[in-house]
């Protein structure tokens, strides 16, 4: 039995989230925080009644007093149910509207001081004639919404009191929190059913509209395509309610007005803007039509960077970056004074060829720091299908533009530096040879009119600076090399390697490791036993990786407390890095039989080459092994037929021919090896083995032999020499030709190397030989300034 006293004190509270209880509302909802819970608790040991008000921020977990509205509804306790977790589910009843005048917050729960409202009185013909228009809405209502059903609206227009007419059918009608809010908050009937006429035209319009656009979408998809349905809801929905929400169409049209693009290709544009406007929603068409029109626009047509041809700027930043390489930075000087003076800085394509690790990437995005534009590198290693270069045509499914659209994309800029990597690494197969399109790209005669086969518009690359690196220019296409100028970069001399590592190798680690300046010291006179113990390379990359191992257990050793600082010894080296990988070479070099070292070039820098030949009891037969290519096995041919033809100069019995097999191997015999550069250092090998003269240990030669014991010219010279530096080498032999190469050498390979320029291979037997054979006639005995040698300096 419900007391109506107009004023209760002190009544349990609860703030309801989203939810407005109405006066005569039969109400379910479920309470999870423990002040609600304990509030409940409270009302059913009492008399189950509880005042039931609406926050005024529905997202607020954790409220206060003031998060409370003060008009809510008075409610009847019908049932609390204990839910798993702590919550529980309540069916009340509202009882009649009610005002807080003031709320407590008691700890465990709200409570208020709340004044019940009545309904104002109204004048009868005034609330009748509001009664009917109601009604008449309702009823409108009814017949556009399944929910609202013939006996709920009997119910309501069975409510004799006009105030209890008004809520029913408010509660049946009005959904949303704030209109059952405004509601609640007014006590007069009339007022209350003309807040109530004002809903109820808009949710007819709004079912009304919602009918309409089932109806339309209805005909135009399949009753299976849920998602597109929905979607064509939604615009249909935006269109009908006059919203002006942007598309993604909308957002393109938009980034194509602010765009600068020549009109041609601008008004393609907008037609595929448009028809991708007009694709039904997951159309298969759609993520090609996008991907085309974001890269179309992503592309830049006009956007260019100012550049900087500061010649004094470009000569800082090189000489920050990189050390030594001063032929290098020479060259790339003398583009940017061109440059200056004709005004552009495109121009001759340049190939930096050289091994691994000597700094020809960076030097790259040194140049694009130097003068100012944006730097992208593309990778060509393994590339073997055109259409990475050219793209795919929009026909296939995933199609994408090529690396060089690609690049420019991500540039941003009609004037990058763009790199190709490993331009030698091109390979071609049945999808087309990606090095014949690089051709259009790097002649400056066609990238003006570059055509992708995805954006399918001639692109302007004219103003892109393009550079390219190599290992070995020789697996280069010709028609590719043609185009480019080649810049060679040398490998590092063992003092450079020690100025780059102090520079830039071991900065670089110890931020890297987190390791501060004073915490690791290596002192110069480390750095030589670290490059010839732990290296044996032409550039740097396994020196930074020996540093970094130096760093990361100076970094254990600081962690465990071991040390606060660390200076670095040979103990503490060996501790650190183990055994030294390279012996001493030079000490390891004995005199030996039929045992000569080549020199040779490959794309990893200058290595040297044992040669071996042993000579068996047999019937005069050569065996090659060592996997070797065409051009040295002819060589070796060669060097053998020669040594046969000079048989008795050099000593050898000529029954020897008839007598014995020779076998010739080079060892790493899963190395392939091929070139003529080893002619004088297999015949050489050869005769020493017939003859029984063993070869100087610490001799090295290179030079290609003819049949008639010329020595012919080779490649790679200062690679060669400085690989002999490396191995141990106190001599080398070269042709005569190649004099004019040794002023590309540097003076400390000279000094370190006696070098003789020999023309003739009884030359290279007189200084490669222990000692020479009896019966070598005395006039071909030369002198030592006569053989050409380079004296040490």
């Amino acid at each position: 039995m419900i007391n109506h006293e107009k004023r209760y004190n002190d009544i349990p509270t609860v703030a309801l989230r989203g939810l407005v209880v109405l006066p005569g509302e039969m109400i379910h909802f479920d309470a999870g925080r423990q002040r609600s819970i304990n509030a409940l608790n409270r009302a059913m040991d009492e008399e189950g009644l509880i005042f039931v008000s609406a926050q005024k921020d529905a997202k607020k977990a954790e409220i206060d007093t003031a998060d409370i509205l003060e008009t809510g509804t008075l409610c009847a306790l019908r049932q609390v149910l204990p839910l798993p977790g702590e919550s529980a589910r309540v069916f009340a009843e509202g009882i009649c509207r009610a005002k807080a005048s003031v709320i407590y917050d008691e700890g465990e729960c709200f409570s208020a001081d709340i004044e019940t409202l009545e309904d104002e009185e109204c004048v009868p013909a005034e609330g009748e004639a509001l009664r009917r228009r109601v009604m008449k809405k309702l009823t409108e209502y009814a017949r556009l919404s399944p929910k609202l059903t013939a006996d709920a609206i009997a119910t309501i227009e069975a409510k004799l009191m006009i105030g209890e007419f008004a809520d029913a059918a408010a509660n049946a009608v009005l959904k949303r929190p704030e209109q059952r809010q405004m509601i609640l908050e007014e006590n007069h009937p009339v007022e209350r059913m003309k807040i109530m006429l004002k809903c109820f035209v808009g949710e007819i319009e709004i079912l009304k509209a919602d009918r309409r656009i089932a109806t339309e979408v209805k005909y135009q998809v399949d009753k299976n395509q849920k998602d597109y349905y929905l979607r064509e809801q939604i615009r249909a929905i935006r269109k009908e309610l006059g919203e002006t929400a942007e598309t993604e169409s909308d957002g393109f049209r938009k980034r194509l007005e602010a765009k600068v693009m020549p009109e041609d290709i601008k008004q393609k544009l907008e037609r595929e803007i448009q028809r991708y406007g007009d694709l039904p929603a997951g159309s298969h068409e759609a993520p090609s039509a996008r991907n085309y029109i974001e890269c179309m626009l992503d592309l830049p047509w006009t956007e260019t960077s100012e550049d900087c041809l500061d010649l004094d700027h470009a000569r800082a930043v090189l000489e920050a970056d990189h050390y030594g390489m001063e032929k290098v930075k020479q060259r790339i000087i003398e583009y940017l004074a061109v440059a200056r003076l004709t005004g552009k800085v495109n121009g001759q394509v340049i190939c930096f060829v050289g091994p691994p690790g000597v700094g020809k990437t960076s030097i790259v995005k040194s140049i694009a720091d130097a003068i100012g534009r944006k730097f992208v590198r593309m990778s060509l290693g393994g590339i073997r299908d055109e259409a990475e270069i050219r793209g795919h045509r929009r026909t296939y499914i995933g199609a994408m533009p090529g690396r060089v659209i690609a690049a420019m994309r991500q540039a941003g800029t009609m004037n990058p530096v763009i790199l190709f990597d490993e331009i030698d690494k091109l390979a071609g197969d049945y999808h087309g040879d990606p090095a014949a399109a690089m051709l259009e790209v790097l002649d400056s005669a066609q990238n003006f009119a570059f055509r992708d086969h995805f954006i399918e518009t001639p692109y302007d690359l004219s103003k892109v600076m393009f550079l390219t690196t190599a290992n070995d220019k020789n697996t280069i296409p010709a028609p590719l090399l043609d185009r480019m100028e080649i810049i060679e970069v040398q490998g590092y001399l063992e003092t450079e390697k020690m100025e780059i590592a102090k520079r830039h190798l071991l900065p670089r680690q110890l931020e890297k490791h987190g390791l501060k300046k004073s915490m690791l010291t290596i002192p110069d006179s480390m750095y030589p036993a670290l490059i010839r113990g732990y290296t044996a390379e032409s550039g740097v990359r396994n020196l930074e990786r020996v540093l970094a191992g130096i760093c990361r257990r100076t970094a254990c050793d600081i962690g465990d407390g071991k040390a606060k600082r660390v200076r670095l010894t040979n103990e503490r080296m060996k501790e650190y890095l183990g055994q030294p990988r390279y012996q001493d070479l030079a000490k390891a070099r004995k005199d030996a039989v039929g045992v000569v070292n080549g020199l040779a070039w490959t794309s990893a820098g200058g290595d040297t080459l044992e040669i071996e030949v042993q000579a068996v009891p047999g019937t005069g037969q050569i065996q090659l092994t060592g996997k070797l290519g065409e051009v040295m096995k002819e060589s070796a041919k060669t060097a053998f037929t020669f040594v046969h033809a000079n048989a008795d100069t050099l000593g050898i019995d000529e029954k020897l021919f008839k007598e014995r097999d020779i076998h010739l191997h080079v060892p790493e015999g899963a190395v392939p090896k091929d070139g003529p550069s080893a002619g004088i250092t297999m015949a050489t090998a050869i005769a020493s083995a017939l003859s029984g003269i063993p070869v100087k240990g610490t001799v090295a030669m290179t030079g290609e032999i003819t049949l008639r014991g010329r020595v012919l010219p080779i490649g790679g010279l200062r690679e060669k020499l400085l690989a002999a530096v490396r191995g141990g080498m106190t001599a080398v032999l070269i042709p005569e030709d190649n004099r004019k190469d040794l002023e590309e050498v540097p003076d400390e390979i000279k000094r370190a190397l006696r070098i003789s320029c020999v023309s003739d291979a009884m030359e290279v037997m007189e200084q490669a030989l222990t000692s020479m054979p009896k019966a070598m006639p005395a006039h071909i005995h030369i002198s030592h300034q006569k053989a050409g040698s380079v004296p040490m300096q």
